[in-house]
């Protein structure tokens, strides 16, 4: 028998050169830039000074930076904690179609349309004990809640306009993956006889398993980032409450001008992110293999 071999069209990859070209301007020569910056003491635009692994050993002994990855570590997976059953309960609760699906589509995506800084302005007037609403009503219930005052309820206000902010998102992934679920697994649960519990733990959730995990991992990622909307409601306050790792960055390399500490902290950034999002993806896909092997798919 005779073989034959398909030819190789190596014209292939201009189509692709483009986005390569894109990627290498947009992300790789930034940072190389970070890279450059952060084994270099940069003491005036002419004048730098090799300094090696200094500034990683500095930012690694740093106590507000201890504090601060705390503080971000703990938001990160308040928000996760919070928006993914929340998200998913809103999933459930929505109509499957018609004409109320689409109108109730359109109603939870509009606080995604909302800019970063806009939603922070929204909660700093929602949160004044004088002329927002939210303050007012604590207020008038006996609560002496202040946003600027009171370090607690800084961080749960930042969290909550947070989940205000991102949890439609989670819902819509979670619509998106339930929609996907043939009839055919509905028709075969009322048969049985399961209840609607037996239906969303062996149905529902194992199904909706794929756009959870991106759910999760945009959350997680978006944020263990976060600077706008807490930066615009309390500004990091009072004291350090609110100053997560992102506002911390900024600080170091636009208000003290230390581009070598500030670029050394960006990459240990980057590779917390890069660690934590591994530890997450990796956990849930044991979590989805063991679902699997308990329903016997």
């Amino acid at each position: 028998m005779s073989t034959t071999t398909k030819p190789v069209n190596q014209k292939a990859w201009l189509l692709v050169l483009p986005v390569i070209i894109c990627v290498a301007f947009s992300a790789i020569l930034p940072l190389m830039t970070v890279v450059n910056y952060s084994v270099q003491d940069i003491i005036s635009p002419e004048r730098r000074v090799f300094v090696g692994t200094e500034w990683f050993a500095a930012v690694m002994r740093d106590e507000d930076l201890h504090a601060a990855l705390w503080r971000q570590l703990t938001f990160s997976f308040a928000v996760l904690a919070v928006e993914i059953p929340l998200g998913i309960a809103l999933a459930l609760s929505m109509p499957a179609d018609g004409w109320k699906a689409s109108l109730v589509l359109v109603l939870v995506a509009l606080s995604l349309l909302i800019p970063w800084n806009v939603v922070g302005t929204i909660w700093q007037i929602y949160g004044r004990a004088d002329i927002g609403l939210m303050g007012m009503v604590l207020q008038k219930m006996g609560f002496d809640y202040s946003y600027t005052g009171n370090a607690l309820h800084a961080w749960i206000t930042v969290l909550v306009m947070d989940v205000w902010h991102w949890t439609p998102l989670v819902a819509l992934l979670g619509y998106a993956g339930l929609r996907s679920i043939p009839d055919a697994y509905y028709q075969a649960a009322r048969i049985d006889g399961a209840s609607k519990f037996a239906v969303f733990r062996y149905i529902q959730l194992p199904k909706m398993r794929g756009v959870l995990m991106i759910a999760v991992l945009l959350r997680f990622m978006d944020s263990f980032m976060i600077y706008t909307e807490p930066f615009v409601l309390t500004g990091g306050g009072p004291g350090n409450a609110t100053t997560f790792l992102s506002q911390y960055l900024t600080q170091k390399a636009v208000g003290q001008f230390d581009l070598g500490p500030a670029a050394a902290f960006s990459l240990i950034y980057f590779l917390i992110i890069l660690l934590l999002c591994f530890i997450l993806y990796n956990w849930m896909q044991r979590v989805g293999t063991a679902t699997k092997e308990a329903t016997g798919e």
